[in-house]
């Protein structure tokens, strides 16, 4: 229970009293990202802050490079309002996502926009080539930076599967390697690495938190999120917000039992990932890294990524109206590390199944695709220490607010 010197107040609502500053910035931040651009009435109505307190924040925002003034609009009656938006080059981060057969770092400005990046390819990852990797990169990265942004970068996000040594039995080449991901301390490690604040967080809660950064859903605020990957995992949106559960683990819908063809239940990555895709090709002597070139290829390979299309499609339907009868979602978006026509297809295949299915006693449910795409993961973990210091946090009014 607060005490009476703690103010307390609903999430989206400002505070007037002294000692709320830390939330008060970070709540216009928050209101500013969301709407890409906003006066002070405006921030000031949404708040309900008074307009002095309203003007002393966003006056520091902006002494603070955080924002920047956009030329006036001008209206029908009265003085033009200025508009505030946020300033790309007000902070940086790197994003590294560490995926089963890709490690990717990106550097990202504070509207997450990705300025550059590497990548490196793999049959499965080992720790001391993936350390390599982000040890390397992240000095090459800095080099080539000048010197007031490299102090402007603010930390490292990592997305990365959690428990990643339980799916070796998928990388039949890994042989028990991926057990010394089992005692490491990955942040810890990555922290050290590159002397930067570290921030872990499971690759499909990453890419949901992309997501809602870059989603035009309206008035969506509950929705679930998948993304096929080589695996497939998502995230849930609640109240415009990611919830990640208890343990970080909301939203794992590769984990959620669906038919198969045996009869006997299967989770979901069994019959909807691209690693299931890959072996379909690969059992039809077909090279898979024609993914990304569907249209040049034989007959023979659209015909099996159709049939994947088909099997993925209706098994993700499945999952997504079992979990539409717990939770009421307002729209399923489904993204990937795929090409859009071959996104595009799925969610068409995934919209079609979920109409045939029985579904008395549900909402309407939408299924969107996302805004991202390959990208998702690395930008949402990019995206993980920007969030952590400049938006709003359900924790912030109960933290020590006079520490440094």
């Amino acid at each position: 229970m607060p005490s009476a010197e703690q103010p307390v107040t609903k999430l989206g609502g400002g505070i007037n009293q002294i000692g709320g500053r830390a939330y008060n910035e970070r709540l216009v931040l928050s209101l500013i990202r969301i709407e890409g651009q906003a006066p002070k009435a405006e921030l000031a109505r949404m708040t309900g802050l008074s307009a002095q307190t309203l003007t002393l924040i966003v006056n520091r925002l902006e002494a603070d490079g955080l924002v920047t003034r956009r030329p006036p609009r001008r209206g029908k009656v009265g003085q033009p309002s200025v508009p505030y938006t946020l300033n790309p080059d007000a902070a940086f981060s790197f994003g590294l996502k560490i995926g089963r057969r890709s490690v990717e770092l990106v550097l990202a400005d504070f509207l997450g926009r990705i300025r550059t990046r590497a990548r490196e390819d793999y049959e499965y990852p080992r720790p001391d080539q993936v350390f390599s990797f982000v040890s390397e990169h992240t000095r090459r990265m800095r080099r080539n930076l000048s010197r007031a942004v490299r102090t402007r970068i603010v930390g490292i996000g990592v997305a990365m599967p959690f428990e990643i040594w339980n799916w070796q039995d998928h990388i039949p080449q890994a042989s028990g390697a991926l057990d010394t991901w089992r005692e490491l301390d990955v942040e810890r490690k990555v922290a050290a690495l590159t002397r930067l604040p570290a921030i872990l967080a499971n690759d499909a809660t990453a890419a949901c938190a992309a997501e809602i950064l870059n989603a035009e859903h309206d008035a969506r605020t509950d929705f679930a999120y998948l993304f096929v990957g080589w695996f497939i995992g998502g995230g849930i949106v609640l109240n415009g917000s990611l919830y990640p559960g208890g343990q970080g683990n909301a939203g794992a819908f590769g984990s959620m039992l669906v038919s198969s063809n045996r009869g006997r239940p299967v989770q979901l990555l069994r019959r909807a990932s691209l690693h299931v895709l890959e072996e379909m090709l690969h059992a039809q002597g077909l090279d898979p890294n024609g993914l990304w070139t569907i249209a040049a290829q034989e007959a023979a390979f659209r015909r099996t990524v159709r049939r994947w299309i088909r099997q993925a499609g209706r098994s993700i339907a499945e999952a997504i109206v079992n979990a539409s009868s717990v939770i009421d979602f307002q729209a399923v978006v489904i993204d990937g590390a795929m090409p859009e026509e071959l996104r595009d297809s799925l969610v068409g295949e995934v919209r079609q199944a979920c109409s045939s299915f029985d579904r008395r006693g549900l909402s309407d449910l939408d299924v969107v695709p996302g805004n991202v795409g390959a990208d998702a993961r690395a930008t949402g973990a990019a995206m993980l220490p920007i969030l952590t210091n400049f938006t709003r946090d359900r924790e912030v009014l109960f933290k020590d607010l006079s520490g440094p």
